[in-house]
């Protein structure tokens, strides 16, 4: 069992470094016109980039959140464990299609090295839940940012933007109900059973569950389990994972800047433009997740930036700008990930954990 997982490890490293490669060849500008770019950021790049190692440190406090309540006696995972799994995770996720396919499985592989891999498997399965339900808290709640703008003259509410808002609240408002039922029963059965669905896949489904439904149905309760018992524990979460996205909007903020977008200057200015960075941010992560089955949603980010920057009145060029230097943090922050995965840390397996007096 450890070389089988040796060499999904190895697989992963593998398929995020050919990720990368491939990535570098596939921007839709020169590289002549890429080091324009990154000339033009000049020491902005610092904070841009920078301000990523605190979002992923508040993800992995969210997740770590999520663990605390799961552990059994004698298993522990250090923070700085879950802050290299954290950014791992990500990266695999950033460079796979469907995002999840590499981070998720990845995840649940490290982590049951230290805990129990019902546990493991049930805290990252709950923190993947958490990360996407926060983003449908950044969605509906841009819409009263937007609102608030709308009240101080800063921007319009026409007709149109009034029935996307009205689209975009109903869909979260469906989403809450649909992931409320799922932190009351759990998920994972379900799933199963709806792959089950797909053509060609009935047969693996129904073997899957019966030979792993005692284990299935644990993790199942493990997933509401933290929902029933430990309500802090997932609203700590939740508000933890809705943090970073705020604090993700700084990186878009740092951009706006440096084109002299700041609102007419001073603390308002400041504040309203970074409001508008809640904003891009919430609408570009949307159309990225609507069509989130290609790698890094080649095409489709920098798309949702320039339709988000323009709906707010800024120049699409700077859309442009926003989305090469956010494609070229992705990439760097994907390498950093890739390389994380070859730094290994003493641990105990959880049977040796059990054993010791």
């Amino acid at each position: 069992m450890k070389w089988t997982k040796q060499r999904l490890n190895n697989l992963f490293f593998v398929i995020g470094v050919l990720a990368v490669v491939i990535m570098l060849f596939t921007f839709d500008i020169s590289f002549a016109e890429l080091w324009q770019h990154l000339c033009h950021a000049g020491y902005w790049l610092i904070p841009i980039i920078g301000v990523w190692v605190f979002i992923y440190a508040i993800n992995a406090l969210s997740w770590q959140r999520i663990i605390k309540s799961k552990l059994g006696e004698g298993e522990h995972v250090s923070f700085w464990r879950i802050y290299r799994l954290t950014i791992t995770g990500y990266a695999l996720n950033y460079a796979t299609p469907v995002g999840g396919l590499g981070g998720e499985p990845y995840r649940i592989i490290e982590l049951s090295k230290n805990i129990d891999k019902e546990h493991a498997t049930s805290s990252v399965i709950l923190y993947a839940m958490m990360h996407f339900f926060a983003h449908f808290w950044l969605w509906f709640t841009s819409i009263f940012f937007y609102l608030i703008l709308v009240a101080i003259g800063d921007l319009p509410l026409t007709p149109t933007v009034a029935v996307v808002f009205l689209i975009i609240g109903g869909f979260c408002l469906l989403a809450f109900y649909v992931f409320s039922k799922g932190y009351r029963n759990g998920v994972v059965v379900k799933i199963i059973k709806w792959i089950g669905k797909l053509p060609g896949l009935k047969k693996w489904s129904g073997r899957f569950l019966t030979n792993h439904e005692e284990t299935l149905h644990h993790i199942d309760e493990q997933i509401a389990a933290l929902h029933r018992q430990d309500k802090r524990a997932f609203y700590e979460s939740l508000l933890l994972e809705y943090l970073a996205r705020i604090v993700q909007s700084l990186e878009i903020l740092f951009m706006l800047l440096l084109f002299g977008v700041d609102g007419g200057g001073g603390t308002s200015g400041l504040l309203i433009t970074f409001v508008h960075s809640i904003l891009i941010l919430a609408f570009t992560s949307l159309f990225a997740n609507i069509i989130g089955f290609l790698p890094m949603q080649l095409g489709v980010q920098e798309g949702g930036f320039v339709i988000s920057i323009a709906a707010l009145g800024l120049s699409a060029a700077l859309g442009i700008f926003v989305s090469i230097i956010c494609r070229v943090r992705e990439i760097i922050w994907i390498f950093v990930g890739i390389m994380l995965m070859k730094i290994d840390v003493p641990r105990q397996q959880p049977s040796d954990l059990r054993q010791e007096p």
